[in-house]
């Protein structure tokens, strides 16, 4: 790689984390609140049967099991197509370092879940959000790995489409539901934009010294 482009590639990778710093600041201090608290209002002031359904689905999809069985036919199928046990072996370690990411990290500031009147029960801790960050790494590497393997401009501007439409909503449902604050939400786009950088940026600089490396 060029200078210029590590120079961009780092600010990229620099830009959520300064984010996330700074929202996490805001965050201990409480000041998040007087943003979080009307965007919440605004969300949940959309009631409606099917809204409330849809955003229930969405929040079982991203539990522990059903994020577990997307990522496994994921796998299966993405080995299938392309026959790279190295990308596969990085959706793992980059799944498997969001879940422990987000348990460090929701320990370490032990914010309480938003209070009134919440649509379903959650436990623990809630910055930052566990589902967003889950759906954010899930989506945004089958994104990274999927990309690379489609050439066309449709496919990847649906690729595209449906990993940022699966992101957005799964926000939004643990907003709607009443369980995380919007910061909790942005906070794990954050974190997670943080972490798959440092993951792809570690595969991508391990293959480019393995093909130098044979090349020479």
């Amino acid at each position: 790689m060029n200078g210029k482009l590590v120079q961009r590639i780092m600010v990229f990778g620099l830009l959520p984390l300064v984010g996330f710093v700074f929202l996490s600041y805001f965050v201990v201090r409480r000041k998040t609140l007087k943003i979080d608290e009307p965007i919440m209002s605004f969300i949940r002031s959309f009631e409606h049967p099917i809204i409330l359904n849809i955003m229930k689905a969405l929040s079982v999809a991203g539990n522990t099991w059903p994020v577990v069985m997307i990522s496994l036919v994921l796998l299966i199928i993405m080995y299938w197509l392309y026959r790279k046990r190295d990308e596969v072996i990085l959706f793992v370690i980059v799944s498997l370092g969001s879940v422990g990411l987000n348990l460090l990290l929701k320990h370490t500031f032990k914010r309480e879940r938003p209070s009134f009147d919440p649509v379903i029960i959650e436990t623990g801790f809630s910055y930052p959000s566990g589902h967003s960050m889950a759906v954010f790494t899930m989506y945004g590497m089958i994104t990274f790995l999927f990309w690379r393997h489609i050439h066309h401009s449709i496919g990847r501007t649906c690729l595209l489409f449906i990993s940022a439409v699966m992101i957005i909503a799964m926000g939004l449902s643990r907003i709607y539901l009443g369980v995380h604050y919007p910061s909790d939400v942005l906070g794990a786009y954050l974190v997670s934009g943080v972490w798959l950088f440092i993951t792809i940026w570690v595969y991508q600089y391990r293959k480019d010294r393995q093909a130098q490396e044979i090349s020479n």
